[in-house]
């Protein structure tokens, strides 16, 4: 990856827009659903620009911006259709150590902004690093498909019981009571803020009445090493497991598979190299089954 997939908070943000025409305005849209400060710097405003300074959603320059625009900056976008005009933006920008994106130039770019899903507070980037941004606009077509349209009413409704849940319940069953209530939520018809409530609280007293789990050690066939081909279960598997015990035929596309907060135990074995022994390798497998539990 050229590109390191992250979340920058706005918070506090001043973000400047350089440009005109569609192609300042869409990144200005983007921008007013943040917390940032917008300002747009544009000689030719048009009506929708005119609009969002009358309602105070930016502030409007219909200046020329120079370099003392951008001391207060934290991002900065090169929207013109001039290449000219966007080049001196970002040589600006680069002068004032502040990240900028140039449009249609992934070259000149210290940030790219991806396509984006949203379900605010869940948001869904999808980025090709600059390559192709009409494929990234048809995998938000069927990502979008995919989560239903409240999805965020019920991740907000999360972000309130956290708290509640993390007191009362360890890391597993934790994590599989999180599993179980937003599995539920999406059948959910009564959305309201009591509703949620009652559904998180129901869950949260079945869950705690449950058995501490067992710990479990599931055997994972790779096959040649394409992720592709590795059945629903196993992906599954893969993805929730908390420790993955992992031979050197097991390549990183199928590592990269589980979640990033998992134990990676190499055991791998190699003729006249150094490997780990059988015993070694069980004795792996029933500490961290019974750390499981």
């Amino acid at each position: 990856m050229n590109y390191l997939p992250i979340f920058v908070s706005t918070r506090g943000c001043r973000a400047i827009v350089v440009g005109g025409g569609l192609l300042a305005e869409a990144k200005c849209r983007a921008l007013l659903k943040t917390a940032a400060e917008v300002v747009l710097f544009c000689q030719e405003p048009t009506p929708v620009m005119l609009q969002w300074r009358d309602e105070c959603r930016l502030q409007l320059e219909t200046r020329a911006c120079d370099a003392s625009d951008l001391q207060t900056a934290r991002l900065v976008y090169a929207a013109s259709e001039c290449d000219h005009d966007n080049t001196r933006i970002a040589q600006l920008s680069n002068e004032a150590a502040v990240w900028v994106n140039v449009v249609d130039c992934p070259d000149a770019c210290d940030f790219i902004t991806p396509a984006i899903v949203d379900r605010d507070p869940v948001v869904v980037a999808i980025g090709t690093e600059g390559t192709a941004p009409v494929l990234a606009q048809q995998i938000k077509l069927d990502v979008e498909s995919m989560l239903p349209i409240h999805l965020g009413v019920v991740a907000r409704a999360a972000q309130q019981f956290r708290h509640r849940v993390r007191q009362l319940l360890p890391g597993l069953p934790r994590r599989r009571f999180w599993t179980d209530f937003f599995q539920r939520s999406t059948q959910q018809t009564d959305l309201s803020p009591a509703a949620l409530e009652g559904t998180l609280s129901t869950l949260l007293a079945q869950h705690q009445q449950r058995a501490v789990p067992e710990g479990k050690v599931i055997f994972v066939g790779a096959g040649p090493g394409d992720p592709d081909l590795l059945t629903v279960k196993a992906r599954r598997v893969i993805q929730e497991a908390d420790v993955i015990v992992y031979d050197r035929l097991v390549g990183d596309h199928i590592l990269d598979l589980a979640r990033k907060e998992a134990k990676f135990i190499n055991a791998g074995k190699k003729g006249f190299g150094v490997s780990m022994p059988q015993a070694d390798i069980s004795a792996h497998l029933l500490v961290k089954r019974h750390r499981a539990r």
